[in-house]
């Protein structure tokens, strides 16, 4: 069995290797002679720290929900798939749902740590692997709204994500 230091240097040896894909990683470690995995390692610890003691949490959950799915939204706006395109759509979505939620009940009043759990919820709904708007959307809005929208029930994104699916095949 690995011993628990052999498994975070594994980790760190493919974190390494996925940020060696940056030139401006590459460059900041030439010029510093810090590694670029424990500079990112660094970078990301002060982000939660700040967050979870609520030292301008607003501002770092606002950056996590806006900047970096936006970011990915304009990559996805300019490929020629419309999967992801569907997947960032239903993300801005619930992510506006949640905003007018979370304004009409001041809800960072009501909880401690709420910076905390909004930036894991956020990231859970951005994350193309937890499929978390995905999941709200089918399992809040769809119900509520589908009947606005659509005799069937079924939404546009269902079905293209089928006809895209069929295409594969």
């Amino acid at each position: 069995m690995a011993s628990f230091q052999d498994k975070a240097q594994g980790h760190i040896a493919t974190l390494d290797k996925e940020l060696s894909k940056y030139p401006l990683l590459n460059n900041l470690e030439k010029q510093t002679s810090v590694p670029k995995t424990y500079a990112v390692l660094g970078l990301v610890s002060c982000y939660f720290f700040f967050i979870f003691f609520n030292i301008g949490g607003q501002l770092l959950v606002n950056f996590a929900g806006f900047v970096i799915p936006g970011y990915y939204s304009l990559e996805a706006l300019f490929s020629a798939s419309k999967v992801d395109d569907t997947q960032w759509l239903t993300y801005w979505v619930v992510y506006a749902f949640l905003t007018v939620f979370e304004s009409a009940i001041s809800a960072v009043y009501w909880f401690p740590f709420y910076y905390t759990f909004k930036f894991v919820f956020v990231l859970w709904l951005a994350l193309p692997v937890t499929g978390g708007a995905q999941i709200i959307f089918r399992s809040f809005i769809q119900p509520v709204f589908a009947r606005y929208f659509s005799g069937t029930g079924a939404t546009a994104a269902n079905l293209r994500s089928k006809v895209d699916s069929d295409k594969t095949l």
